[in-house]
């Protein structure tokens, strides 16, 4: 396992696509979503691996990234990806993120957008929730921890149809959501709390994907819409399923985002 030690805190990363010729493949860098790890992209790897260097990590307070105090902010998850490119010596990537982890790329192509090329942002908003509802499911994880939630989130994340034809997937994130450390998951909850781009989008001039699960109780399609719509160069794609799209439609998925980076690499 590879670690990045920063001040205060470290991050869990992984590289796969390594190999000869590897050096001439782009870089392609994943970010999981709030009460996942790195592992809810592993049906990406196989297919994106061919044509780039891959590398994801668990973002702060996740997986087995460590949980530094919070509350965190927006821009800590953005600085600590920066972070991870610079101690691997790596000038520019592609992004692909998912909720959270799609508001961190949308960040960072606001704030760092020379370090990326292009950006995939998936099952996201520019504001996710209230303050008032992070606050809300804050005190509600302090009082009964994540174990609570785990029927709400499953029925947000994956459609009947999904848990049905792929228990043993939908356990494995439920049992990684559970896993997730109580102090890292509030304070990613008090970064959403605080998180509003709606204003800033039109400053991202990388190409952008905004992916949408055309059933998301969370992120419905109109909000990767207004994504697309506000940035300078964005497109944007509707695919079959809930929160977590990139597993609803895996394949679908992995060839929209060949596709999108292909023409832009």
């Amino acid at each position: 396992m590879a670690y990045l030690e920063l001040a205060g805190h470290r991050l869990h990363y992984r590289i796969d696509g390594e190999g000869i010729g590897s050096q001439e493949k782009p870089w392609l860098m994943f970010c999981n979503s709030l009460g996942t790890d790195l592992h809810m992209w592993d049906g990406q790897i196989s297919e994106l691996s061919r044509g780039f260097r891959i590398l994801r990590y668990d973002s702060r307070g996740h997986g087995r990234s460590s949980a530094p105090s919070g509350p965190y902010a927006l821009s800590d998850l953005g600085n600590d990806a920066i972070a991870l490119l610079d101690g691997l010596n790596i000038d520019q990537a592609h992004f692909c993120g998912l909720s959270i982890g799609g508001l961190t790329g949308q960040w960072l192509g606001i704030h760092a957008g020379t370090r990326l090329g292009s950006i995939a942002v998936c099952a996201t908003a520019a504001k996710i929730g209230t303050a008032e509802s992070w606050a809300a499911r804050i005190d509600f994880v302090r009082a009964n921890g994540l174990a609570a939630l785990k029927d709400a989130t499953v029925e947000r994340w994956f459609t009947p149809q999904f848990q049905a034809a792929r228990p043993d997937t939908v356990a494995a994130v439920i049992d990684s959501f559970v896993a997730t450390s109580i102090e890292g998951y509030i304070g990613c909850c008090a970064a959403l709390a605080e998180a509003d781009l709606r204003e800033n989008l039109r400053q991202i001039v990388n190409p952008v994907l905004a992916v949408s699960g055309d059933c998301d109780p969370v992120c419905p399609p109109n909000d990767l819409e207004d994504i697309a719509a506000c940035v300078q160069r964005g497109t944007h794609l509707s695919l079959s399923g809930r929160h977590i799209v990139n597993m609803a439609s895996e394949q679908a998925f992995n060839t929209a985002l060949i596709r999108f980076l292909d023409d832009r690499t």
